[in-house]
């Protein structure tokens, strides 16, 4: 492609709406605009990286053994409210009537869509195992996009769903697709880390993340440096090291008047924060429900979702906590709980304290000495605690520590969640109806673009690796004007373009400054600046984006070196 005549429109002022670094660069290097709140367009250079993405990833998956297939993304309700799904999915699926008045989705995942195909063309344990993807858009109504396409309301995704005719074939089927990931993230260049997940409105039994390793993330993640024990910080179990708790022996009302904080309460009392415990008070499944714990430690309301059982949590409004405890925010407590008909979740590290301070359930007022068994008695025990780096490692007992992440694929083991509500059924040897067991894999491939820019890039621009640049390589004559260096630029060119080298000739009659800067904005992995001074001795500067030297070679053997860095390049991030 020569420059002159691409679609490619540099930016230098930093769009004021972009936040985060990906989102800037890839307004600023012409590869997105902005069409509304979370939908973009996709630029040529932007749509190249996309086009390199997804053939990666169709490339991997079909070496796998996957299908590729094409499904709508309208999907009828009725396939949804076999599931339940129509109601759990909840506010992030984009809805729509059309004019008989019937309901339809926006698709933001296809569990439904698949297993109604599979109910319908597969009879026999004959045909199985089948893996199924499709590499499309997907709709999800965020209720706050932003960070440009990485949290967007339109977003191309790669979703694979996997059929077994038991447990054991589907968590081989789950096992590599996992491996297939872990390809894909090494061909694309990745620093990243496979991590347990929470499974969320998908379900199933058990899931992994692929974390792409950056300071930038949304997403924390724990991991072990002893062993390789690694989970983002909703899955993540917090083994605190038991401490604190000594509150006194004796049940005592103490006034403590304008305290709004745990540290303003345990200097107050003139104990430590981890003497202390809070209590938040939820609405979970529609009943008012406490969750204690330690005070120096913060709730992880995930895992207390899923210890509760409930589709849905959420905090209870100051209003309604004083209608059922009779005291506001901050100062309710444990003490005659049970007698407002209130459920009590207590954390781990809430079980091994002596004693504690809580609230006194009267303004202004706390009670010390509280004792479990004695003052108050839960319902429930779990691990509902966010973990932090220093908690032990549940795995060696290893100190973990805490990393940012960008989440990039999720793999997840289904069972027969779906093909059970759906009735999603096939003949086995004996000729008995089974159950499908199923997994389902997604990949985020917009978002793998912005979180590779969050990881390669630097004051000046993107640095993309080879693998998914737009192109591999640019040609920057200094000018134009100098005829026997620009048909040099446009010799090499050509010749490049026909080894297979995704090569840009940068022919516009402009400044050497500003096509430099454009190409380092861009981020092509390679740059070859034919200048008047060198080229006369017979020399051309060879540069990488990702280094600050540069390198002068002969220009006869220009050619061959870049063809030999390309492919270099590609094979590394293969191997």
């Amino acid at each position: 492609m020569r420059w002159s005549n691409a679609l490619i429109n540099t930016v230098r002022e930093t769009p004021k709406e972009a936040e985060t670094i990906s989102h800037r660069l890839m307004i600023r290097a012409g590869m997105i605009l902005k069409v509304g709140s979370g939908i973009y367009d996709f630029l040529p250079l932007g749509w190249r990286v996309i086009k390199k993405i997804t053939n990666i990833i169709r490339e991997e998956m079909d070496a796998s053994g996957a299908q590729e297939l094409l499904m709508p993304v309208l999907s009828p309700s009725e396939l949804w409210q076999e599931t339940g799904r129509w109601q759990l999915y909840g506010k992030e699926m984009m809805r729509l009537k059309d004019r008989h008045d019937k309901e339809w989705g926006l698709g933001p995942t296809h569990e439904e869509v698949i297993t109604d195909i599979v109910r319908r063309q597969i009879n026999s344990y004959k045909q199985l195992p089948v893996n199924l993807y499709q590499i499309q858009i997907k709709f999800r109504d965020e209720i706050r996009p932003r960070f440009g396409i990485m949290r967007a309301r339109e977003f191309m995704m790669k979703d694979a769903y996997s059929f077994d005719r038991d447990e054991e074939g589907a968590l081989k089927s789950y096992n590599n697709m996992f491996e297939a990931y872990k390809r894909i993230c090494r061909r694309i260049g990745f620093n990243y880390r496979p991590v347990e997940a929470d499974s969320g409105a998908i379900g199933g039994s058990s899931s992994a993340e692929f974390m792409v390793l950056a300071d930038t993330g949304e997403e924390t993640i724990i991991y072990c440096g002893k062993c390789e024990y690694a989970a983002n910080v909703e899955k993540a179990a917090a083994i605190v090291e038991a401490k604190g708790g000594n509150a006194g022996e004796e049940l005592q009302k103490v006034h403590t008047p304008d305290i709004r904080t745990v540290e303003e309460l345990a200097a107050f009392v003139k104990m430590a924060p981890e003497d202390t415990a809070k209590t938040i008070f939820y609405i979970a499944d529609n009943k008012f429900t406490a969750a204690m714990m330690r005070g120096d430690r913060e709730i992880n309301e995930i895992k207390l979702k899923n210890a509760l059982g409930a589709p849905e949590i959420r905090l209870a409004s100051a209003e309604e906590i004083k209608e059922k405890t009779g005291a506001p925010v901050g100062f309710a407590g444990p003490v005659g709980i049970k007698d407002k008909g209130i459920k009590l979740v207590i954390d781990n590290t809430v079980a091994v304290m002596p004693s504690m301070v809580c609230g006194g359930n009267e303004k202004d007022y706390h009670y010390t000495g509280v004792k479990r068994g004695r003052d108050f008695e839960e319902d429930m025990t779990a691990d509902i605690a966010r973990a932090e780096e220093g908690d032990s490692c549940p795995k060696c007992g290893g100190k973990v520590k805490a990393q940012k992440g960008i989440e990039v694929g999720h793999v997840f083991y289904l069972g027969d969640k779906y093909s059970k509500a759906m009735n999603a059924v096939f003949l086995d040897e004996q000729g008995k109806t089974k159950e499908f067991v199923m997994g389902c894999y997604g990949i985020g491939v917009t978002r793998i673009a912005a979180a590779s820019i969050e990881q390669n890039h630097d004051e000046n621009g993107i640095i993309w690796p080879m693998a998914i640049a737009p192109y591999e390589a640019a040609v920057v004559p200094v000018s134009i004007k100098y005829k026997e260096g620009y048909d040099y630029c446009v010799e090499l060119y050509e010749k490049l373009k026909a080894a297979g080298v995704d090569v840009i000739l940068d022919d516009r009659d402009i400044s050497p400054g500003v096509k430099f800067k454009d190409a380092d904005l861009v981020g092509f992995p390679l740059r070859v600046v034919v200048g008047e001074k060198n080229f006369k001795d017979g020399r051309v500067e060879v540069k990488m984006r990702k280094e600050k030297d540069f390198q002068l070679l002969d220009k006869d053997a220009v050619f061959e070196r870049v063809r030999e860095i390309v492919e270099e390049g590609k094979n590394k991030l293969k191997s």
